[in-house]
Order: C-alpha cells, then structure tokens, then sequence
C-alpha cells in the first residue's frame, strides 16, 4: 500500500516583524483528521519534522471557539495521544529518501510560517517528489512549505500552479495582521501562484496537476480524502490488469486527479 509522509513542523514560536513572538505549532486537526482518513483507507502515515524534533502542538487549536465543542476537543486530544509516540520522536526530514514514500502531506498550523518555508531539506524532498509527478498535499499554513521547493538557479516549482492557502480575509480575521512578517496568500501570489480561494472558513480545496492545496483548516479532511483516493487511484493504475479490475463493492476506479495539463 502506499505510504505518505506528513512533514510537520517543529517550530512552537511564529516570529513578528518586531522580533516578537507568539505561540505556533501544528494545527490539532490538520493533523488528525487526514491520519484517520489515510490509515483508515491502508495508507501508511509516516512522521518527519526538521532535525527530527518534536512537533509541538499550536495550543489554540484545542480551544473550544476553534473545535466548536467540548466533546471535539475531546476527541482531539484522545487521537494526539494515540499519535504521541511519532509526534514526540518523528523522522529527520534530512534523511527521508524520497523513493520510501509515494506522496507527501504538509499540515498547517502557523509553526511552518517560521520553519518549513525556507527548509532546504524539504525542498529536496519536495523537488525529488515533483518530478515524478508524486501528489503533493498541503492544508491551511502548510501550503506555505512549498516555496522552500526551488531549483539550482532558485526559481519556484510551484509557479503557475493553482492553489490554495490560509486567505488574507482569514488572517484579518483570526491572525496576528499587520504585525507578521508576511501573509500566505500575498507571498504565494508574489512568487507566482494562482492563487484561489473561497469564502472565509469554509471548506476549500484546489487541484492543479499533483498538487492538492486546502485552504483552511476545516478543508484538511477533504484533502486528505482526495489524496486516498487519488493514491489509490495510482496504485490501481500501476498493478497488474487482472488485479486492477478487482473491486470489492463492483463499481469502478475513476481517477481525482490528472496530472499534467
């Protein structure tokens, strides 16, 4: 079965034009949600974060105004314990080979507004990835990870492509405004990306070629679920004819995505 790799994080600290700083990390649901729905479908969720250390949790993501009840933020906190163990000691990002893993999954948060962005050894991955046409998935903050993808001369991967992200809208709304250093969607769009999006808050997510962008946290689930059934897709396509055409349930693979245009 296929196997994707969440790069997340480790940065607890999203510093402010003034030097300040204010807590950061990954974004409880970002994570949990595309865990579940990956592994439930038979796809192996591996952990990697810069130098390997320890992801840390953006603690506002567990606050009742942002999960929406007591009982979810319950249920957040029951699915990061179980993850403890990978989060606490996940994988050096440095030593992932990119030919273990069939795809890559960047969760959000604001930690990677600090880190991920400018992380050479993410971009590597991310390059080593993209150019044999491997999904890319990102959700909310995460989509920023995808300018540390750059080639020897330092152009973007990504320019071009259509994709999605945490809004400005929604920084203006629920982020620190003026005082950050920059915003996703501006810098997106300064460095080349089509970027779209949909109203704030609601579930968003874009798919151009192999990459499948969500713009917020509430569209994390959803990328996750394209991502299982485009992987799935590619794991059929790849497997002998006489195993391909086997369904369990008698319908028929139909492919999320294509890449290229």
């Amino acid at each position: 079965m296929p196997t994707v790799l969440f790069a997340i994080t480790a940065s607890n600290i999203w510093t402010m034009k003034d030097g300040s700083t204010i807590p950061a990390g990954f974004w409880a649901e970002e994570v949990v949600d595309p865990y579940r729905i990956l592994t439930t479908a038979g796809i192996t969720v591996r952990i990697a974060t810069p130098d390997g250390a320890p992801a840390p949790l953006q603690p506002y993501s567990l606050d009742e105004s942002m999960t929406g009840s007591p009982e979810r933020t319950a249920e957040l906190k029951d699915a990061l314990a179980g993850l403890a163990r990978q989060l606490e000691t996940p994988e050096v990002l440095a030593d992932v080979d990119a030919d273990s893993i069939n795809s890559l999954f960047i969760p959000g948060g604001t930690g990677p507004m600090e880190d991920l962005y400018k992380d050479a050894d993410l971009g590597r991955l991310i390059n080593a990835l993209d150019s044999h046409d491997a999904y890319i998935a990102t959700a909310c903050h995460g989509t920023v990870a995808l300018l540390s993808a750059r080639d020897e001369k330092d152009p973007w991967t990504f320019a071009g492509y259509e994709m999605t992200g945490f809004s400005n809208e929604e920084e203006d709304q629920g982020g620190p405004e003026d005082a950050a250093p920059f915003t996703l969607e501006t810098r997106l769009r300064n460095e080349g990306a089509q970027y779209v999006s949909g109203g704030p808050w609601a579930p968003i997510v874009v798919t151009d070629r192999n990459l499948i962008s969500g713009q917020n946290p509430a569209s994390a689930a959803e990328v996750a679920r394209q991502l299982a059934s485009a992987l799935s897709y590619s794991a059929v396509a790849a497997a002998p004819i006489s195993a391909a055409a086997k369904r369990t349930d008698g319908g028929s693979y139909v492919a999320a995505h294509t890449c290229g245009t």
